[in-house]
């Protein structure tokens, strides 16, 4: 039985998990108003002193996920365990925010979408660059540029190497796939991976493809790359300019005149305003708040499913 929660309350949350993704969500809820870590799931000993004192640790993550004080539960796990976490929380009554990707087989998210919404339970998944203030700025733009032509987009870096994890085209892809997939609004006619480059490195998963999502005449082209600087941008080109999101750039989000044949911007463009609040930062806020306030609109389970039935079709 959970223990009732008032408007005056912060919403209580639990943590699966405290690798680094998990520490940097430890981070962001200290920083957030109206929300508590409450209970942690980790068998490192030492999570003890990075959490709150009034916060419980666990190594069993069953016993967080059933705790009665527990609102709501972040998965910050491998995506193996995504499925297993994330339906014990459903069956618990537990609204749940589990990073990307969902899972990484199809019949696992299907699954996981299945029970949310027979059981009324909420799940977001956490495409950090979906709640990107430089994303919901471009996609607030996109009415100056006119129609969509063509989106182009590049994400890598040196690594990670996961041994026996997340696939290097998984690991990177679903964020570009999401992006797009969120630009779209739909589903895209045909997906193809080319391949330049494909193998191991440092015991891990490596290599470089080219993902082309195609939407009727619109041709979505993504390069993936963990063997490469590091580079996160993606361009939507309109009838009447070019609209840049470069993660990377100290101007995150600019405008560029039209560009034939759609090769990535040159010059400095046209800076446009981007908040300054930090993707995960606004990703825990507006979870929590629909946690306590839930807000029609598309859901972001649907389109983290989505995601994965792209990607697994990719090969």
């Amino acid at each position: 039985m959970s223990i009732p929660a008032s408007s005056n309350t912060p919403v209580r949350l639990a943590l699966i998990g405290a690798g680094r993704w998990g520490r940097n969500y430890i981070r962001t809820i200290a920083g957030l108003p109206g929300t508590a870590l409450v209970r942690l799931a980790s068998s490192n000993p030492d999570s003890r002193t990075i959490v709150p004192p009034d916060c419980t640790v666990d190594s069993d993550w069953r016993a967080v996920v059933t705790a009665p004080e527990v609102e709501a539960v972040i998965v910050s796990t491998p995506p193996a365990s995504h499925a297993e976490i994330t339906l014990a929380a459903i069956a618990a009554g537990k609204a749940v925010l589990v990073e990307k990707p969902l899972t990484l087989d199809v019949a696992e998210a299907e699954t996981i979408a299945r029970a949310a919404r027979d059981a009324g339970v909420m799940v977001w998944v956490e495409h950090t660059q979906l709640f990107n203030p430089a994303w919901m700025a471009l996609k607030a733009a996109l009415t100056s540029i006119g129609p969509i032509l063509a989106v182009r987009s590049e994400a890598g870096n040196h690594g990670p190497y996961r041994k026996g994890g997340v696939p290097m085209l998984w690991d990177w892809g679903s964020h570009d796939v999401a992006q797009i997939l969120d630009l779209m609004g739909r589903d895209p006619d045909s997906v193809s991976a080319a391949w330049t480059a494909r193998g191991e490195k440092e015991g891990g998963d490596a290599g470089d493809v080219t993902l082309t999502l195609r939407f009727g005449s619109v041709e979505a082209r993504t390069r993936l790359c963990n063997t490469m600087d590091k580079c996160r941008r993606l361009a939507v080109h309109g009838e009447r300019g070019v609209l840049l999101f470069d993660d990377v750039a100290m101007n995150k989000l600019t405008r560029h005149p039209p560009s034939p044949g759609f090769p990535w911007p040159a010059g400095i463009g046209e800076p446009l305003a981007v908040e300054p609040e930090m993707p995960l930062a606004r990703a825990v806020r507006l979870f929590t708040q629909a946690v306590r306030a839930p807000a029609s609109g598309p859901s972001p389970l649907d389109l983290g499913l989505r995601v994965v039935r792209v990607l697994a079709a990719s090969g």
